[in-house]
């Protein structure tokens, strides 16, 4: 292929890409699950508990158990050091809220049982103000999405127990190599 092709054929792929999370025929709000900038693999991130767009259920809230999910995960790339790990609510009132942050999970996990913190992970502080998993718990009313976010380090991140998904976000600039999403739906009554 010409160099000239292979450049367009690159641009027309970025461009799908990026327009893909623009919509979602299934009625579920489209979530991309498009690597991260710089990232280059697909990881695929599923649960025995529940489908990519279905609800999560009861025990994996606050209005249960409150533990997290059970997560498989594949096609994790070769050159991982690490795994992050990120639940979050984008639907929140307030922006953006966290609901899980975990570092340092081995690449070669293949599955994270249901509240489960693999040996050598480090769990951040949640929106909750706690470390660990807080399950989904929104306001009464319209149902919000969880996503679950895995992603894939070249390197070791070396981060203070403590930190933030900011921090950790910094430290995984140019590191990540590979990420994958499942998106749960959790919604309360009056």
């Amino acid at each position: 292929m010409r160099r000239g092709n292979w450049l367009g054929t690159v641009a027309t792929a970025a461009v799908v890409a990026l327009t893909a999370g623009c919509g979602g025929a299934s009625g579920v709000p489209a979530v991309s699950a498009a690597p991260t900038p710089g990232a280059s693999g697909a990881i695929a991130v599923t649960s025995p508990a529940f489908g990519n767009g279905g609800t999560v259920p009861r025990r994996f809230t606050c209005d249960g158990a409150n533990v997290s999910p059970p997560l498989r995960l594949s096609g994790v790339p070769g050159g991982a050091a690490e795994l992050v790990v990120l639940a979050e609510d984008p639907d929140a009132a307030s922006g953006t809220f966290v609901h899980w942050l975990m570092w340092g999970v081995d690449p070669h996990e293949t599955a994270l049982g249901a509240g489960a913190v693999p040996k050598g992970a480090v769990q951040g502080r949640n929106g909750f103000g706690q470390r660990g998993y807080g399950g989904p718990c929104p306001p009464a009313g319209t149902p919000h999405r969880y996503v679950f976010s895995v992603l894939a380090a070249d390197v070791k991140l070396h981060l203070p127990a403590d930190a933030t998904v900011d921090a950790v976000r910094r430290a995984l600039a140019g590191h990540a190599v590979g990420s994958g999403t499942l998106v749960g739906r959790y919604g309360r009554t009056g």
